[in-house]
């Protein structure tokens, strides 16, 4: 089977073919869970297309946690269902369809009252285990373990003494969201999807009552189309009721906006060799290993403001540190985070008025024929909302169509993956690459990564480090725009890398660097050069002066400062 590759001129042939003939299933929204229903219609041997108004992943699917998790706390409020739900996914992932790109992560969580907390505490674990194993693909992460106090300011120093009197330690599973879902975009076109971002619905085409496709516009170059499907999956996420609008209709429920926010720290300024999970009045907070970095979140506000770009507040900052400083030898100052991001969760309003507690669970509807809306849910557990979503959509096409077979789909990179990584040391010594970067490469990339060796095979510069951001080559940005969809700098430097929160710069040094590097790819003269280092500069200097505002409103006015530089029309 031949791999997935976007790039511009496979872009522009998606959008025609889009247009040209009737789909069956049209999915608006390049988020998990939009990218994941592209996946499960197209490999159930339906015409399918994708379109997105941004990026793949731009909005909450790149700022998550980036964790596939069953979601600990919800044994606390009982949520059974949904806790093993998610569990059969994250061993899914781990084990199968996605072991480059998923991994396990240890958590530290420290008790701080003797006696009743260790048996409260440690029954939950011990049940999430269990039910773990019992969905048949848990078996490839360790068991929870009970730790002295001496032993847990052994496993993590950074701890103060008296910040615990013990502490369980368990495992869940991380990824690298933005990463994840364009890898699910390119599988989905691996199978035959038609898929192009920067590509914006501004309407859709009705018969009567019946919704038969949609207006496309063409943000990078102009015009509309008319693409035509037999259903239509709006997979919008904190957008949905936007979208819903569109046909005049309200929609069967509401989505409400969470703001979550997430600092980024260097490793070295937290001693330990595993992630804390800490409980706080309202919720629960992570410090997650990251690469050289550990990442602290995170918040849970509601948000009504600009849902393209949430924004950190000065106060949101302050609330986590506040929180992971209570229990930290060391305290971390603001001087510390080199990055700051801000997502907003998809929630069914309802249940209440605290988004804490608004409902995880996800719902698909037919508010009119033709259009099926989904929305809710987790990122881990995308593939089971996606399959509902297309099992809503199948109903209504006169036609005999296959089960979900996602189940048993390995996403693009997976096949071989262990194989490559057992022969990692030989690709090092066959390519003259330390092992270290070829590790890098085989966990970004699993077996495409041979893809990138090839570029650096044919110019070895490309097998250098970016100047300002070591832990990429040079090939990375390179392929970000020829392989992967990448249309701007922000992509890049925001998604495809995370250069713009893992540098205390912002990648603002990486800018000029990396510009160059996609301009070939993407025909661009000096002139968009500059226009793409001048937003990018831009934009970075919005979000620091809105993360030195006092609240929500001040600081969603700064960070508007910055426009798109592919306004969404």
């Amino acid at each position: 089977m031949r791999t997935a590759t976007l790039g511009p001129a496979e872009r522009a042939e998606a959008l025609a073919a889009m247009a040209e003939r009737e789909l069956d299933v049209l999915v608006v929204g390049a988020g998990v869970v939009g990218a994941g229903t592209v996946l499960d219609a197209v490999t159930r041997g339906l015409s399918t297309g994708l379109v997105e108004a941004r990026d793949w992943a731009s909005g909450t699917s790149s700022r998550s946690s980036k964790l596939i998790h069953g979601g600990l706390r919800y044994l606390e409020m009982l949520d059974f269902a949904l806790v093993r739900e998610a569990l059969k996914e994250r061993g899914l992932l781990l084990e199968r369809l996605a072991p480059h790109l998923v991994k396990p992560v240890p958590f530290l969580y420290p008790l701080q009252h003797k006696g009743w907390e260790r048996w409260y505490a440690g029954s939950g674990v011990a049940l999430y285990d269990a039910m773990s194993v019992s969905s048949g693909h848990g078996r490839g992460l360790p068991m929870h373990r009970h730790l002295t106090r001496k032993r847990a300011l052994r496993v993590a120093p950074a701890l103060k003494k008296d910040a615990l009197v013990g502490a369980l330690q368990y495992y869940d599973a991380q990824m690298d969201d933005a990463r994840f879902v364009t890898t699910l975009v390119r599988t989905a076109s691996q199978y035959g999807a038609q898929v192009a971002n920067r590509a914006r619905v501004v309407g859709f085409l009705r018969e009567g009552e019946r919704v038969v496709g949609a207006r496309v516009r063409d943000l990078e170059g102009g015009g509309e189309y008319e693409v035509r499907a037999r259903q239509v999956v709006n997979a919008t996420g904190v957008w949905t009721d936007d979208t819903q609008a569109l046909i005049g209709e309200r929609g069967q429920f509401h989505v409400r906006a969470s703001k979550g926010i997430h600092l980024v720290v260097p490793k070295d300024r937290i001693h330990s060799s595993t992630g804390l999970i800490l409980r706080t009045e309202k919720s629960v907070l992570f410090v997650i290993p990251w690469g050289r970095h550990w990442i602290v979140g995170t918040t849970d506000t509601d948000w009504d403001l600009d849902k393209a770009h949430p924004a950190a507040s000065s106060a949101d900052i302050d609330y986590l540190l506040e929180h992971v400083n209570s229990v930290l030898a060391v305290p971390l100052t603001r001087d510390d985070v080199q990055g700051v991001y801000a997502g907003l969760r998809p929630l069914l309003a309802g249940e209440s008025d605290a988004t804490s507690k608004l409902s995880r669970e996800h719902t698909v509807a037919h508010p009119v024929p033709g259009l099926v809306v989904v929305a809710g849910g987790k990122y881990t557990t995308y593939r089971v909302m996606a399959k509902d979503a297309v099992d809503e959509a199948v109903h209504a096409l006169d036609q005999r169509v296959a089960e979900c077979v996602t189940e048993d789909v390995p996403l693009a990179g997976a096949e071989g993956y262990r194989a490559l990584w057992n022969a990692r040391a030989r690709i090092a010594a066959r390519t003259g690459l330390h092992v270290v970067r070829v590790e890098h490469l085989l966990n970004r990339y699993g077996s495409l990564a041979e893809e990138l060796l090839e570029l650096i095979a044919r110019d070895p510069a490309l097998g250098d480090p970016l100047s300002a951001a070591d832990d990429y080559l040079r090939a990375e940005i390179v392929y970000a725009a020829s392989h992967e969809g990448a249309r701007h700098l922000d992509d890049v430097l925001t998604r495809r890398t995370r250069i713009s929160i893992e540098t205390f710069d912002r990648g603002t040094r990486s800018a000029r660097e990396c510009a160059q590097l996609m301009a070939p790819v993407l025909g661009w003269d000096k002139e968009q050069i500059e226009k793409e280092v001048e937003h990018y500069e831009k934009r970075v200097e919005a979000e620091r002066e809105s993360q030195r505002q006092p609240d929500d409103l001040t600081a969603d006015a700064a960070r508007l400062g910055a426009p798109d530089i592919a306004p969404v029309q």
